[in-house]
């Protein structure tokens, strides 16, 4: 067995168009219905541009099969921070700029890696990383 790579991350929340507008209007994802038995109401699908459905955007009443309470806007538990691999730093910064959104910046020299750390409207702490970008 082997991990390929991250599949998905999943947000529960209470403002789910306002999330799914964050991550569109940040990372440049498409917006997308989750498939049946979800509804539109409850879950929208964010795919970036190879076709995969990386963020799973659910409300707070969305079903699902493994159930457990979860507060949006809180701390996610165990889960410190959710890191995607991107590319566009400089885009990317003027959209959180445009976006009015506060932000952190790091820079790894030892393997040239350019991070910025922003927050969605739920609180969940997102690391940006750009690989000699």
């Amino acid at each position: 067995m082997q991990v390929n790579a991250l599949d998905h991350v999943n947000v529960i929340t209470d403002r789910l168009d306002d999330t799914c507008r964050f991550y569109v209007a940040l990372l440049g994802l498409e917006r997308r219905d989750a498939p049946p038995p979800l509804t539109p109401q409850n879950a929208q699908w964010l795919y970036d541009k190879g076709g995969r459905a990386v963020l799973h955007i659910n409300s707070t009443d969305c079903p699902r099969t493994f159930d457990r309470t979860v507060e949006p806007g809180a701390l996610t538990g165990a889960i410190h921070h959710v890191a995607l691999n991107c590319s566009g730093h400089d885009e990317v910064l003027a959209r959180i700029a445009a976006m009015g959104l506060d932000c952190q910046r790091n820079f790894v020299s030892a393997i040239a890696l350019r991070q910025i750390f922003v927050a969605d409207p739920n609180n969940v702490l997102l690391e940006l990383n750009f690989f000699g970008d």
